[in-house]
């Protein structure tokens, strides 16, 4: 049975307890069943696995079957919001992530530093992974030399490593503009092009400071030019006080995560980021525990990257280092946990997949099932199935918690 959005659904129903809610998301988690051992599968998880022979266990689907989810749709269908009825770019959460304000008529995107050869074909699209303190010059260089653009106000913020945010304001631009990375190596970059009529304008000026940042940038043999990605302007979005009654708060280390959190109303735990260890982020939870909070969002970023790199057997560690402090998180009482993860990225693929996410509901009403372990093939048979719509979690942790009222008469 096809559900009501979320923002409909909700509103009418939710209310204020002082019941907790905790949603641990592994960036990443899931892998793909039968071609070797997940890293779900590899790690040992005492503690995960104990966990889940009291909880409800499925596989969730972010978007849809086979379509591969971008870390943003995916965190924002965790978090209730219908990814196909969002137009949300990697940019706008990248420099809400960097705690720039982004109004309603602004456009924002995510850059990358990049190398280009003698030829203007890309040599590396992430400038070696430049480390942020030798990238941050190189960013404030372009922040100094580019302030307008056909009468368009540009602010470029410096992110993390070779990532910068740039912010566009001004009368007559859209965000409905195409990436000039175009994901491969040996290639030049591509042009920005208009989506939509109303484009045009925005697709011009991002063609014209990828053309200044060459200039400005061209002499250096290491990021000496710009990628341009996730451009978009910022639609309206209800958040989680208004759509749940909640009284949210975000631990995240990394801007694009963040800027999730912050559209959707969350307050931003400002005691971790990107050097901050897993144990780090568990304290930042435990000083927020009774600050008035009753939604926690965990976020760990280190399984997605080793998923990335090809790399199960990293991932899987640590998913073992999680599964170490998850007694500190149980320690807490939380009313309700969820742990799940925002895509796929199985290390055999080497980066993002359509495959559905392992997940699991702890809460005092789930109805366990007969799964004893926490992975793929255990949350495949497990109460809510292989197909899970990602938008019913935040419901189904809402109703465990206390939070939703009857439904009608």
């Amino acid at each position: 049975m096809h559900a009501p959005s979320n923002t409909v659904l909700l509103p009418p129903l939710a209310r204020r307890t002082d019941s907790r809610i905790v949603f641990l998301v592994l960036d990443g988690l899931g892998g793909v069943i039968g071609r070797e051992p997940t890293a779900l599968q590899r790690a040992a998880c005492p503690n995960f696995d104990a966990l889940a022979a009291e909880s409800a266990l499925g596989r969730t689907m972010m978007v849809a079957d086979g379509i591969t989810p971008g870390s943003g749709p995916g965190h924002f269908a965790l978090f209730g919001h219908d990814p196909l009825e969002m137009d949300i770019g990697r940019g706008l959460l990248e420099a809400m992530g960097l705690g720039v304000e982004v109004g309603y008529d602004d456009v924002a995107l995510r850059g990358n530093l990049c190398t280009l050869d003698g030829d203007g074909k890309l040599l590396d699209r992430r400038a070696g992974r430049l480390a942020t303190e030798l990238a941050a010059p190189v960013i404030q260089a372009l922040a100094d030399a580019i302030d307008e653009i056909e009468g368009v106000k540009v602010e470029v913020h410096a992110g993390l490593q070779y990532r910068f945010a740039a912010v566009f304001r001004g009368a007559g631009i859209d965000g409905h503009v195409c990436d000039t990375d175009p994901q491969v190596e040996g290639v030049a970059p591509l042009e920005a092009r208009a989506l939509t009529p109303a484009a045009e304008k925005m697709a011009r000026i991002a063609n014209t400071f990828a053309a200044q940042a060459r200039a400005v940038l061209g002499e250096r043999d290491v990021a000496n030019a710009v990628l341009l990605r996730g451009i978009s302007g910022r639609p309206p979005l209800m958040t989680y006080p208004e759509m749940a009654q909640l009284r949210p708060v975000c631990i995240a280390a990394y801007p694009a995560y963040r800027g999730v959190a912050r559209l959707l109303g969350m307050e931003i735990r400002e005691d971790v980021g990107p050097t901050s260890s897993l144990a780090d982020e568990v304290a930042s939870l435990e000083k927020a525990w009774d600050a008035g909070h009753d939604f926690f969002f965990l976020h760990v970023k280190p399984t997605d990257s080793a998923g990335e790199d090809g790399d199960e057997d990293r991932k899987a560690a640590v998913i073992e280092e999680m599964d170490a402090l998850l007694p500190r998180i149980l320690a807490l009482k939380p009313d309700v946990l969820v742990v799940t993860g925002d895509h796929a990225t199985p290390g055999p693929m080497i980066g993002h997949s359509w495959h559905p996410v392992p997940t699991l509901l702890w809460g005092p009403w789930c109805e366990p099932d007969a799964g004893t372990t926490f992975d793929e093939v255990a949350c495949d048979a497990g109460r809510f199935g292989g197909r899970l719509p990602a938008t019913a979690l935040i419901r189904l942790a809402l109703a465990n918690a206390g939070k939703l009222a009857k439904f009608g008469a």
